[in-house]
């Protein structure tokens, strides 16, 4: 009987220790600069399996995420970010990539920059 009952304790343990909580939040810096860039960035976040939850801050540039790890990796997330033209600290879009976004959410161009500090 007590061997029954170790039993049943450790396979208790070892199917709750599997059982934890298996999303991860991150926070990374994505460039951007305007709402088309916020939808842009948020959508190819989403779009990576295994990515619950992406909400990029346009003041701040940080992407929180909530994903699964054992679907994704922040390597993957931001690959797919780049991939639709926008730089994280990790991984730099192609000019391909930056190129095909539109003319007003071009980050890298400083006139562009100058004509969104105002809110424009």
């Amino acid at each position: 009987m007590k061997r029954l009952f170790v039993i049943t304790l450790v396979l208790f343990a070892v199917t709750t220790g599997f059982a934890q909580n298996k999303n991860a939040r991150a926070v990374i810096e994505v460039d951007g600069i305007c709402g088309m860039c916020k939808e842009r960035i948020e959508k190819a976040a989403i779009r990576t399996k295994g990515v619950k939850s992406a909400v990029w801050d346009i003041q701040t540039h940080e992407l929180s995420l909530i994903y699964d790890e054992r679907k994704t990796n922040l390597k993957e997330i931001q690959q797919n970010i780049a991939d639709v033209g926008h730089d994280t600290k990790a991984i730099k879009a192609t000019e391909e990539a930056y190129l095909s976004v539109h003319e007003c959410c071009r980050y890298r161009d400083l006139a562009v920059k100058e004509q969104h500090k105002d809110g424009n």
